[in-house]
C-alpha cells in the first residue's frame, strides 16, 4: 500500500495543462508526502480547475475509528463497489494528485522502500478522490478539525511493481485526455481508468 510519494511538478507546468487553473494553494514546495500531511491536488468545479492543499487520508468507515473517536484516515482506495466509497465516485469528489515517484515497502524487516519513478517527463497525477471541509478528529491533541481530505485509487500492480508489491499499485494518469475524463465523466465511463500504468512508463530506481 503506497504511503509515501514525491512531487516536483511546478505550478507553471500544471498551468500548461489547465489553462484556467485557479491557485488556491499558494506556494507549492516540492518534496516527499506522508499520510496526514498537506499536499497539492487539482479539482474541478464546473469548467474551472482549482489547485488546492488537502490532507492525505479520506474519512474511514466508522468501524475503523478508535474508541476515542480518532479517525486516522484511509490513504488508498481499492474497493469502489463499497457503499462507503461509492458515494464519493461522482465527478465533484474526484481530484488529480501530482506525483513524480512513489514508494512501496520491500518485504522483510528493515528492508526499506522501493521507489518507482514515472518516466514520461511530463506532469503526471494519481487518480484521486477528495472531500471538502470534513470535520473529524485526526489526532487527540488537536481535537476536532475541519479539513479538505484526499486519497487515491489503487489497482492491480503492473509488471514493474508486482515483484515488490504484488497486491496493488496506485492508479496513475499520464495523458491529458485521461485527466479530463477523470474529472468530468460519469463513473460508468471513468471506472475504466482504474487500471495499471503501462510497464514502459514506470521504472524501479536503483
Amino acid at each position: 500500500m503506497c504511503n509515501l510519494y514525491n512531487h516536483t511538478t511546478a505550478l507553471e507546468a500544471m498551468r500548461q495543462i489547465f489553462k484556467d487553473l485557479n491557485n488556491k494553494a499558494g506556494n507549492i514546495e516540492a518534496g516527499d508526502v506522508y499520510p496526514d500531511r498537506l499536499a497539492p491536488i487539482i479539482t474541478r468545479d464546473g469548467a474551472q480547475h482549482h489547485l488546492r492543499r488537502a490532507r492525505w487520508g479520506l474519512p474511514s468507515p466508522p468501524p475503523y475509528h478508535s474508541k476515542s473517536g480518532i479517525d486516522r484516515g484511509v490513504t488508498n482506495v481499492r474497493n469502489t463497489a463499497s457503499a462507503h466509497w461509492r458515494r464519493l465516485l461522482v465527478p465533484q469528489n474526484r481530484c488529480l494528485v501530482p506525483l513524480d515517484r512513489f514508494a512501496e515497502p520491500r518485504a522483510g524487516k528493515g528492508a526499506g522502500n522501493a521507489w518507482f519513478k514515472v518516466t514520461t517527463g511530463q506532469p503526471t497525477f494519481f487518480a484521486g478522490i477528495w472531500v471538502p471541509e470534513w470535520r473529524s478528529m485526526r489526532k487527540l491533541k488537536d481535537g476536532t478539525t475541519t479539513d479538505d481530505l484526499f486519497a487515491f485509487l489503487t489497482c492491480e500492480p503492473n509488471g514493474v511493481v508486482a515483484p515488490i508489491h504484488p497486491k496493488a499499485m496506485p492508479v496513475i494518469l499520464t495523458d491529458e485526455s485521461d485527466f479530463n475524463a477523470w474529472l468530468s465523466q460519469d463513473w460508468s465511463a471513468a471506472r475504466a481508468l482504474q487500471r495499471p500504468l503501462a510497464d514502459a512508463l514506470l521504472s524501479l530506481e536503483p
